[in-house]
């Protein structure tokens, strides 16, 4: 077979290496490369790369199947497969899944968007060990007895049409990705899309809540508050599905360990809190993550805009927040947007943002990352803008009141 490699970063690389593996001839194509000379029979693209992108339009042109690195994946994988998908939320589901299950006695594999591609996971099926997402490996088991927790995003399942997982979920549909989808309908459907091929499906929203008697088993868990309960009985319902019971459910949910940048507590100065939630990449996780302060909040907010609209948080700004602080290249767009509701202060970076809600934040607030924009135009990644986040505040403390500061990373 003849195959065309669509991407050379993590999941490309590991859907060339499998296909060569199984003997077949692979061109990856990177960067700059054109669209090369010959006849292919497959074509497995990158989720980085988007339908309109010319080497998928080539591709199609040519009447090259192309299918996304997680379908291949997924046609190799021997084992069982819960799917998770939505707008926020799905690592920390997935992650609390996967650790549960293997708290439980049952290997499970965490995977997917959420790190490892399933490409690489079914090569480390078949060299016998595999990653739990805990620092551990999975020995080599009849592959029945393992299970592929997959996190699926929009931008996998635009060339995903064979996918068949035993459960798959939506957790929630919130406005997101525009800048690649075009509208709120298609990236809705996208997601609705996973569901076709599961065996069992479940969707939850805070208007149709499924397993309210469930959730005494998470309580005071990182998913007992009202933002992120119905992605807990999300979770439960597909752990249910894996065969876990009730007391091996509440096990997972009291273990739980939260992934980083996720309302990440990292320090308290004076009475205020100092919270990272660079994860918060959408609008929507922005008003989750304000919401979930509980109180009179610091906003910093601002970075590579996903075309999603500013003003639909007006609503949760002025219940909440104090004043907002914008940083990096959509601050004029969330300033025009959001200063007749809320005070805005224009800062540029986030060295400032944070000097600058250090000197407003009285005891009892909570000066808040969560800035609704991708990280791309000043940081590398979210983790990167998160650990610089971290460590300003910390700067900030020893400039002030050192003694008051209580890390949390």
């Amino acid at each position: 077979m003849n195959a065309l490699v669509l991407g050379n970063g993590r999941s490309g690389r590991a859907a060339a290496e499998l296909l060569r593996r199984e003997g077949a001839r692979v061109v990856v194509l990177d960067g700059e490369d054109k669209w090369p000379d010959g006849a292919w029979d497959l074509c497995v693209t990158s989720p980085g790369i988007p339908l309109d992108h010319p080497w998928q339009v080539a591709a199609r042109a040519a009447g090259v199947k192309v299918i996304s690195e997680l379908q291949l994946g997924a046609s190799r994988w021997k084992g069982r497969s819960l799917a998770v998908t939505g707008s926020k939320g799905k690592s920390s589901v997935v992650k609390l899944i996967a650790d549960t299950l293997n708290l439980a006695g049952v290997p499970a594999v965490p995977c997917g968007n959420y790190g490892t591609p399933l490409c690489e996971v079914v090569m480390r099926q078949g060299e016998g060990a595999l990653p739990t997402g805990n620092g551990a490996v999975v020995g080599r088991a009849p592959s029945p007895c393992l299970i592929a927790v997959v996190e699926v995003s929009s931008f996998q399942m635009e060339t995903t049409d064979d996918f068949h997982p035993d459960a798959a979920a939506i957790l929630n549909l919130q406005e997101d990705h525009l800048d690649r989808h075009g509208s709120v309908e298609a990236y809705h459907a996208l997601k609705r899309k996973l569901l076709a091929g599961a065996r069992e499906a479940f969707v939850c929203d805070v208007k149709d809540p499924i397993g309210l008697n469930d959730l005494t088993l998470m309580r005071g868990s990182y998913f007992d508050n009202e933002v992120l309960r119905t992605n807990g009985l999300i979770a439960i319902a597909l752990m249910r599905v894996a065969g876990l019971d009730d007391a091996q459910i509440a096990a997972g949910f009291r273990a739980f360990e939260p992934l980083p940048h996720r309302m990440q507590r990292v320090a308290e100065i004076g009475g205020v809190r100092y919270v990272d939630d660079s994860k918060a990449t959408s609008l929507a996780a922005l008003a989750a993550g304000v919401e979930m302060c509980g109180g009179p909040v610091r906003l910093i907010a601002g970075g590579l805009a996903k075309g999603d609209n500013p003003k639909t948080v007006i609503p949760r700004l002025r219940s909440t927040v104090k004043k907002v602080y914008l940083i990096g290249r959509c601050a004029d767009q969330f300033l025009s947007a959001w200063r007749e509701a809320v005070p805005c202060e224009a800062c540029e970076t986030l060295d400032r943002a944070v000097a600058a809600a250090r000197r407003d934040a009285v005891a009892g607030e909570t000066v808040l990352l969560s800035p609704g924009a991708a990280s791309f135009d000043q940081f590398e990644s979210y983790g990167v803008r998160g650990d610089a986040f971290a460590s300003f505040v910390c700067a900030e403390a020893r400039r002030g009141e050192p003694d008051t500061t209580k890390q949390g990373r």
